[in-house]
């Protein structure tokens, strides 16, 4: 499906496994290089994957351009219910909805800290229908995200749903995962091979609409600069859980952005994920201009002629002067 700037797409579980959504920009951003130019494209895949029921939602829309801007801005989102808990979908459901919300257009000043405020509000929202509704007290939900603005990009993370970002061949994980393991790993007490074993590795330390407040260091907020061939994922852990590095970087390696989550989520269900799976891309897609068009011819005071062809004119010129000279008036004796 191909979304306009001014719609608003979101996928959501339903009565169909699989939905996408791809957004191109209108115009082409700027870069510093002045022959070349960066569009962003993004799509998002969700599918039911292990389970019979997507506790998973994902956004990748447009959001409204600023006046006079060169191209639209995006709002990408990944939101994980919590398995086992009540009301998982729910929960996921209200968090990217109200982060959705939040950005009609991107704000002026600090995306980070609009990020926090919105995620601040997304957890009282989720909080709040769990105390409403008794069926539904203890839901919670991840929620990965991430404003793009031209080359820029802010992510915002909670839980274990991830953030990477493919550069030329290297997979780098921007987000770090809200989970027991995660802690253990930072803090050395266990190997990264063991923590992809550990049977306590989706065990999370936070989570949205948990506790009627976020703390003050949630959400973590990651800027990056893309550059042109950059690649940005987000996925739940239900994809990275059974897809390891190489998995990832062969799938987002000269795709477009539908075709890279269609792959991803297929892959997680082939290698018998038991979780729901979702992928989110974004592509900075590099665009060639004319180098005439691109750089200004050079000028200067004769009216765009350069001065060393002038010069180099007037020099033969006085030559051929001085030869003529010689043959009528003679060589003076």
């Amino acid at each position: 499906m191909t979304i306009r700037p001014d719609q608003r797409a979101t996928i959501r579980p339903g009565l169909e496994q699989q939905g996408t959504n791809t957004t191109v920009s209108a115009l082409p951003k700027a870069v510093d290089t002045p022959a070349e130019t960066l569009r962003l494209a993004v799509s998002a895949v969700t599918d039911a994957a292990g389970r019979e029921e997507n506790q998973d939602v994902a956004a990748a829309l447009a959001v409204g351009a600023r006046p006079g801007a060169e191209a639209e801005d995006f709002l990408l989102v990944v939101a994980d219910g919590m398995g086992g808990h009540p009301a998982g979908d729910v929960a996921s459901e209200i968090a990217m909805k109200t982060l959705i919300d939040a950005f009609p257009a991107l704000p002026d000043g600090d995306l980070g800290l609009a990020l926090k405020q919105a995620y601040r509000r997304a957890n009282e929202a989720v909080f709040q229908a769990g105390e409403a509704e008794p069926a539904h007290a203890g839901m919670g939900t991840t929620m990965t995200s991430a404003l793009l603005h031209g080359k820029y990009a802010t992510v915002a993370n909670v839980g274990d749903s991830r953030a990477y970002l493919l550069r030329g061949d290297a997979l780098t994980q921007v987000t770090r995962d809200h989970t027991i393991v995660s802690d253990e790993l930072a803090q050395g007490r266990i190997t990264a091979e063991a923590a992809r074993r550990d049977p306590r590795r989706n065990r999370l330390t936070h989570a949205l609409g948990t506790h009627p407040k976020l703390e003050t260091k949630l959400p973590n907020i990651f800027e990056l600069t893309l550059l042109p061939g950059d690649r940005l994922l987000l996925c739940s852990d239900g994809l990275h859980d059974v897809l390891d590095d190489v998995d990832i970087r062969r799938a987002l390696l000269g795709r477009d952005p539908e075709e890279a989550a269609q792959q991803l989520v297929e892959m997680a269900k082939q290698r018998g994920t038991h979780d729901n799976a979702t992928a989110v891309v974004a592509a900075a897609i590099p665009t060639r201009v004319p180098a005439a068009a691109a750089l200004p011819s050079p000028t200067s005071r004769t009216g765009g002629v350069p001065g060393m062809a002038i010069a180099a004119a007037v020099a033969v010129l006085l030559v051929i002067l001085l030869i003529l000279a010689v043959i009528i008036l003679g060589v003076p004796r």
